[in-house]
């Protein structure tokens, strides 16, 4: 009996004599065997179909797979993130995966933190022991010894973060050279005064791997590289909405306010936005804004965001890929992909206010 229904579950002894064929071709079919016949195959579909057969995971799971996807993102409310979970189910829509989606402790939290490792681990291992078949991590929080480890146990791979490992596959976007096309793109324009609102990060050993620090490493080599050094401005907050309204309101108290706002993500964008209106500016008539992202907030008519396109559909497609050949072949050498950003140049940048 299903719980709550008062029905009958379908089993595989059901399907097996409504195909009129045994279990273990049933079994076959539904593992995708070698040997399996076009006309079996066809006739055990079709009786699965015609019965409603669900095979309960916890049975999967012990005949070798759940054909389960773990994915954890380290924050609910960023718009970047549904991009490259939606590049993930793209990629795997022809096959029999389902992705479940856990979300980590950094949804209001600026910065990483112990405590945000520890909880982000947690999450993690109760992936691991509901036998998910592979796990793909975006940003994660964990050490890079702790992320072998769960390498080692289950197919991996990692999102943003810029380490190297040969347990686990990456994909990365060139977070330097897209923070250097927006200096340049804003300089180009004639600012001198280019701000910067960052993620505040804990100097723990793992924060140079994270993409907002690579971030802000390619905007000060940039701002360095065009001559502009000395003006160089780092505000510490978080990449949230509320950061970037905090570092915003920041840079504009300065008795020498800058004509440019780099925020290094689309969502710190949308606060910095948001103190630029309260403060009695305009932008960019007084000030330009450059986001992190192309999200499709970014595009919205009204916003009209100048932002890096990282290609987070690409990244996502590219990471279910890689996944889907770590899992059939766990020895391969591991892979390391870097996305080339482009930048969408929109209403929200123009020349400094003379």
């Amino acid at each position: 009996m299903d719980p709550g229904t008062g029905l009958r579950r379908v089993t595989i002894v059901d399907v097996a004599a409504h195909a009129q064929v045994s279990t273990t071709a049933v079994s076959k079919v539904m593992r995708n065997a070698y040997g399996v016949s076009p006309a079996m195959r066809e006739k055990v579909n079709a009786a699965i179909a015609e019965l409603g057969y669900r095979p309960r995971a916890a049975a999967r799971g012990m005949r070798g797979r759940t054909y389960t996807i773990g994915v954890l993102l380290p924050d609910i409310r960023n718009p970047f993130f549904p991009e490259i979970v939606d590049g993930i189910t793209d990629r795997l829509h022809d096959t029999e995966y389902q992705v479940m989606l856990g979300t980590g402790s950094r949804i209001r939290t600026p910065g990483l933190s112990a405590s945000d490792a520890a909880a982000e681990l947690r999450l993690i291992e109760s992936m691991v022991d509901r036998g998910m078949d592979g796990m793909v991590l975006v940003a994660p929080a964990s050490g890079q010894k702790q992320v072998d480890e769960v390498a080692a146990g289950v197919p991996l791979v990692v999102i943003g973060r810029h380490m190297r490992s040969a347990q686990h596959d990456t994909v990365v976007d060139d977070d330097a050279r897209g923070a250097a096309l927006v200096v340049d793109h804003l300089a180009g324009l004639g600012h001198r005064r280019i701000a910067h609102v960052d993620q505040r990060e804990p100097d723990n050993g793992r924060s140079a791997t994270m993409p907002n620090t690579v971030r802000t490493r390619g905007y000060r080599d940039a701002m360095s590289a065009r001559g502009l050094g000395a003006q160089i401005e780092v505000v510490s907050t978080g990449y949230t909405e509320e950061g970037g309204y905090a570092g915003a309101q920041q840079l504009l108290g300065r008795a020498v306010r800058p004509t440019a706002i780099f925020a290094g993500a689309d969502i710190v964008a949308m606060g910095v936005l948001t103190a630029v209106a309260e403060a009695g500016l305009r932008v960019p008539e007084d000030i330009s804004v450059a986001g992190y992202d192309n999200t499709s907030f970014a595009a919205l008519g009204p916003i009209g965001l100048t932002s890096v396109d990282q290609a987070g559909h690409q990244i996502g497609a590219d990471a279910a890929r890689l996944l889907l050949e770590r899992m059939a072949d766990r020895d391969r050498p591991s892979t390391f992909i870097t996305t080339s950003p482009t930048l969408v140049v929109r209403r929200t940048t123009a020349a400094p206010p003379d």
